[in-house]
């Protein structure tokens, strides 16, 4: 189902020369598609944030109230050249946000539409550097953080999927993908059941999550030890957010060239493609209100989570 748009957007990105524009190209025989593409220069270089909007039949943008869903495409960059020559294991999530969105264009324009807008960012860097991390290597990327989620977590946003690939740790030793529990405004929830449901149609297998810790849905920046950068949109936002680890039985560094699997990847858009789609129409939730309620009522806001918290003070 999705393999197609798998292979045509790495073979699009597997280039020294891609950029934002060839990304939209993919998308001009498509009518009723925006593609926005904004070049962005950091300390480190630059590269193109790229935002596809799929319009839904009964969504905010065409004046109804259906949900709107977003799917962040997380890495540091597609490529580290020079010092690698090729599409890099990092580039995954960026592979899986695009080919989602040239799925969602392919069924609108076969007469499949979505109740609810779909927003999908992510962003273009063939030459970005690496960065020295425990146990493996990561991409670095020329823009911070910060510059990142200003461009890729949209206010829009009522659920955040956010795909990235998490095979530079011994904690996940699963071929495939996974899921996270859900993060909210600084609390680690549970597990979507609806989640765990489409997980095991999409895959036909038991469903595999991925843990989290609490540094991990911190802010990058603050000193403290992050799995990668996959819950990073959490910071961002006030709405549920669920990262889709794409992911290995061995450990590989986000730097490895010749790592990425068009299957997983592809696995990975078909539980974007069928999660966007339950969202949209009211079937899935990525957490259950009442009881996060309840929590705020017993124990408080933990949005101090979500910022690089208080100043460290000098030893004297």
């Amino acid at each position: 189902m999705a393999l197609q748009q798998t292979i045509t957007v790495m073979n699009t990105m597997d280039s020294a020369y891609v950029n934002g524009e060839q990304i939209r190209q993919l998308f001009s025989d498509y009518s009723g598609i925006e593609v926005l593409v904004k070049k962005v220069e950091g300390e480190k270089g630059s590269t193109e944030f790229v935002k596809i909007t799929i319009p839904g039949s009964e969504g905010k943008l065409n004046g109804g109230s259906a949900p709107t869903f977003g799917i962040v495409g997380r890495l540091g960059g597609i490529g580290a050249r020079p010092s690698r020559i090729g599409i890099v294991s990092d580039a995954d999530g960026a592979v899986a946000a695009v080919a989602a969105a040239l799925k969602l264009a392919d069924m609108q324009a076969k007469g499949d539409v979505l109740k609810g807008d779909v927003l999908i960012t992510t962003h273009i860097c063939p030459d970005a550097p690496t960065l020295p991390h425990e146990p493996v290597d990561f991409m670095d990327s020329p823009v911070d953080i910060l510059q990142m989620n200003e461009h890729e977590v949209l206010p829009e946003m009522e659920a955040v999927l956010s795909i990235d690939t998490t095979k530079g740790n011994r904690v996940v030793n699963h071929k495939g993908i996974a899921i996270s529990p859900t993060v909210k405004e600084g609390y680690i929830l549970r597990v979507s059941e609806d989640l765990l449901r489409i997980k095991e149609m999409t895959t036909g297998q038991h469903p595999v999550t991925f843990p989290v810790t609490t540094q991990d849905i911190t802010p990058y920046g603050n000193g403290l030890y992050h799995i990668n950068s996959i819950l990073q949109p959490a910071v961002a936002t006030s709405a549920p957010v669920v990262g889709l680890a794409i992911t290995a039985q061995s450990m590989v560094p986000g730097c490895g060239t010749g790592a990425s699997h068009e299957v997983d990847i592809a696995q990975a858009v078909r539980f974007a493609i069928e999660t966007a789609k339950e969202v949209t129409q009211g079937t899935c939730s990525f957490y259950n209100e009442e009881e996060f309620a309840r929590i705020i009522e017993l124990y408080g806001s933990m949005n101090v989570l979500q910022t690089l918290g208080r100043p460290a003070v000098a030893s004297h």
